[in-house]
C-alpha cells in the first residue's frame, strides 16, 4: 500500500494537532482554575460556650449521650472547613467541651482545643485530620458532616443555613 505525498502530510498534520491538544487540555483546567495546594487558616478560639447558645442535635437511637452545637462558635473558613463547639453530656453524668473542624471536601476532622470546667481552652495535643468514618460511637460526627454542615464534599452554603439545619434537627428532639 503506497501512500501520497499528500496523504502522509494529511497524517503528519492529525497526529501533531492531537499532540498538541493533548498537551493544552490539562493547562486550560490548571490555569482557568488557579489550582493551588490547600491550606489551612490560622483559627482563634471561639469563647467558651454557655447553655442559651447550644443547639441539640440527634446523633440516632444507638447513641447514648446527648449532642449539641455552640450556634456561637459556628463558622466556615475560606479554606472550606466548618469550625465549631461540640458539647457532649455522656450518659454518666460528664460534660465533654471541644472546638472542632471538619473539612468537607475530604470527610475529615480535626479537634483543636478542649474545654475545662473553669469555661477555659486546653489546645489539642495532636491536632490532626482524621476521616470520619461510620462507627456506631461516634456516629455524632457522620450526622454534622452529612446533614448539617456538609453537601457531599462542599460546605453547605451559609452559617445561617447550618444553624437552621441544626434547629430543624433540634425541634424532631423535642417532639
Amino acid at each position: 500500500m503506497r501512500i501520497s505525498p499528500s496523504g502522509i502530510l494529511v497524517l503528519v498534520a492529525g497526529g501533531l494537532t492531537s499532540s498538541a491538544a493533548a498537551q493544552w487540555s490539562g493547562w486550560d483546567y490548571a490555569f482557568d482554575r488557579e489550582i493551588k495546594p490547600w491550606q489551612e487558616l490560622q483559627l482563634q478560639l471561639p469563647s467558651y460556650p454557655k447553655a442559651d447558645t447550644l443547639i441539640a442535635f440527634d446523633a440516632g437511637a444507638a447513641a447514648k449521650h446527648r449532642f449539641f452545637v455552640d450556634e456561637k462558635s459556628i463558622s466556615l473558613g475560606e479554606d472550606g472547613v466548618v469550625r465549631y463547639t461540640l458539647v457532649i453530656k455522656t450518659a454518666g453524668g460528664a460534660t465533654n467541651v471541644v472546638f472542632e473542624g471538619i473539612r468537607c471536601e475530604t470527610r475529615e476532622k480535626k479537634t483543636y482545643a478542649l474545654g475545662h470546667d473553669d469555661g477555659t481552652w486546653a489546645r489539642a495535643r495532636n491536632p490532626a485530620w482524621r476521616f470520619i468514618e461510620g462507627r456506631m460511637y461516634d456516629r455524632h460526627y457522620n450526622v454534622l458532616y452529612g446533614d448539617i454542615f456538609c453537601r457531599g464534599k462542599l460546605p453547605v452554603e451559609s452559617v445561617k443555613d447550618m444553624t437552621q439545619a441544626l434547629r430543624q434537627g433540634s425541634a424532631r428532639i423535642a417532639n
